[in-house]
């Protein structure tokens, strides 16, 4: 299946069967969000993935009980960094180097423009960055998975402040940004799953300036 016809295939479950996910999909859809592009390739983000029972079970009054939550096979969390530090900077470009097998020294003007973005935001700033940064992995997951055929829900209804309690993000830097819920969808209990999809007509939604 091609990426068109697997995003025509794709919609956002509101029900799903609780089947569990081959792990080789779900570690395809994780990959895929780890190759994702980000700013200055610095990813400022962590994906917590969640399969256990009662660990989706303690979220779910979180995210308004919505079923997804614990009907999924799995629940994929984007956690923006809350800070990028110079400590994160440092870290990254000496992942470079070692990765590509140059001298650190080499890379000083890429860091400073890096320290540009520690040194010129505020601490709240630099998280909202961050967060814009998961939003891309996040969308390059929701494709990865309608071309590995699992349903993936997109969750920003949630209380932020409630998931990080339950998965201790801020002890880790992190702060929860978005949840994608990974299964199989219900066609049984799901009026969405035999609805066509509605999207703008290509002429309202693209401007073309020639």
């Amino acid at each position: 299946m091609n990426l068109i016809d697997a995003l025509n295939w794709r919609y956002a479950a509101k029900r799903m069967n609780g089947n569990i996910v081959p792990a080789e999909k779900i570690q395809n859809i994780i990959e895929a969000a780890r190759l994702a592009p980000s700013s200055m390739g610095l990813q400022p983000y962590n994906v917590l993935v969640i399969s256990n029972p009662e660990l989706k079970a303690k979220l779910q009054p979180a995210a308004y009980n919505q079923p997804q939550i614990v009907e999924a096979s799995h629940l994929l969390v984007f956690a923006a960094w809350e800070n990028v530090t110079a400590e994160h900077v440092e870290t990254y470009i000496n992942d470079i180097a070692a990765t590509r097998g140059i001298p650190a020294e080499s890379l000083d003007g890429f860091k400073a423009s890096l320290m540009g973005i520690v040194n010129g935001r505020t601490h709240e700033q630099k998280h909202e960055w961050a967060a814009r940064q998961a939003y891309i992995a996040f969308g390059t997951a929701i494709a990865a998975a309608a071309i590995e055929q699992v349903d993936a829900t997109p969750m920003e209804g949630f209380v932020p402040d409630q998931v990080d309690a339950i998965l201790g993000l801020r002890e880790k830097g992190l702060r929860s940004v978005t949840i994608l819920a990974l299964g199989y969808r219900d066609a049984s209990t799901d009026f969405l799953a035999t609805s066509k999809k509605v999207r703008r007509s290509r002429e309202l939604f693209v401007d073309e300036l020639a």
